[in-house]
């Protein structure tokens, strides 16, 4: 059964992998402005035992609040509650399969990073966002009564002589502090900017004796949630603009020559033409030109028609927020190349007119992050 758990969370993920690969990222001009957050969930529980597994099912529940210093990172307070259950065979005393349950309280500290933007890039109209947290806290037990009636009766059986071998040893009363971890996944559904339905799957190791029994090693349960994410304040803010083309214009100029009495109509030498600057966008870790991209590469190719003269420089750029140094110089290069390919080999240039180049991280054209994996094509 645990095995076919896991495998239906891959499915999962795979899918809303799928779904979010399909499609675009933000426009330019929009970057991710930090953000509080809360969550409420609701859910079972699942505490590894001995006895079968629909036994060990029980229900809990989990409030969080936390902030989101980038589209990637953010740290959030989780407080899970509800119920346990332990269990374990007591054939060989004539007592069957026997279960119990007690209650606790779980405060957690969990950091959260969201793969969807750090492998596809910030969207803030994506419709699925995932990602993975892990964190650290306590485990509060109480109301550990049920398992004290088990080791009783376990002692009763054994002719009042605990079997230290069969598990019961750890009973605890009262109410127990535990160190507790927590690692899991998470699928988001966003309604809106801001109200999002989400999935979470988390396991959380804590110490043996958490069910009273002795095991000789930690114990675990393992949490399913579905709640509402409800996001604070402003989500995400305007970036700035990318520059606007410049307008090559015809200069016509109307000559009268006096004292003959026509007018003559003189065009005037045509003047050097205007350098074209074209900046072609690309991805993150990508170098594939884009349909709405490939309509400023024609651009550059209609001025070198018309200007057989003329040739072009293209340089390529990487983002610092991205990668490291070695591996931008090849992201760089290789946008570079990609566009003066589709120049000699889709539109027929020649390639003694192209002049290809890559800065890597090492200049930021822009700004705004995002916008510096960029190709920069200047014709003249």
């Amino acid at each position: 059964m645990k095995i076919k758990n896991i495998i239906m969370s891959v499915a999962l993920l795979a899918g809303c992998i799928t779904a979010s690969a399909q499609q675009t990222t933000a426009a330019p001009s929009e970057e991710f402005n930090p953000h509080w957050y809360v969550q409420a969930q609701a859910g079972g529980q699942h505490t590894l035992g001995e006895v079968c597994f629909g036994d060990l099912l029980s229900v809990n529940a989990q409030i969080a609040g936390g902030y989101n210093f980038t589209s990637v990172w953010g740290v959030r307070l989780a407080i899970g509650a509800w119920q346990s259950k332990g269990g374990t065979h007591l054939d060989y005393l004539g007592l069957g399969d026997k279960t119990w349950k007690y209650n606790y309280i779980a405060p957690t500290v969990d950091v959260v990073c969201d793969l969807s933007n750090l492998i596809l890039g910030y969207n803030p109209k994506r419709v699925c966002n995932f990602g993975l947290l892990a964190g650290i806290g306590a485990n509060i037990g109480f109301n550990n009564g049920e398992a004290l009636d088990v080791r009783n009766q376990v002692i009763a059986a054994s002719n009042n002589v605990l079997d230290e071998a069969h598990l019961m040893s750890l009973y605890w009363d009262g109410t127990k502090a535990r160190f507790l971890g927590k690692f899991g996944a998470f699928v988001d559904f966003n309604l809106s900017r801001r109200v999002s339905l989400g999935l979470e799957v988390n396991c959380n190791p804590t110490t043996d004796s958490y069910n009273s029994k002795k095991a000789g090693n930690g114990d675990w349960y393992f949490n399913a949630l579905a709640g509402v994410k409800v996001r604070l304040g402003k989500v995400s803010r305007e970036g700035k603009p990318a520059p606007a083309p410049a307008v090559v214009e015809k200069i016509v100029e109307k000559i009268v020559e006096k004292p003959v009495e026509k007018i003559v109509y003189k065009e005037t030498p045509a003047p050097k033409p205007e350098p074209l600057r074209r900046d072609i966008f690309f991805k993150i870790r990508g170098s594939q030109v884009n349909r709405t991209e490939m309509l400023k590469v024609e651009d550059v190719v209609a001025y070198l028609n018309k200007y057989p003269e003329a040739k072009v420089t293209v340089t390529g750029y990487a983002d610092k927020g991205t990668g490291n140094p070695k591996l931008n110089v090849g992201y760089a290069r290789k946008r570079a190349e990609m566009v003066a390919d589709l120049l000699v080999n889709t539109y027929g240039i020649s390639r003694s007119r192209i002049t290809v180049d890559s800065k890597g991280d090492t200049v930021q054209p822009y700004e705004q992050n995002d916008l510096n994996r960029v190709s920069i094509c200047v014709a003249q």
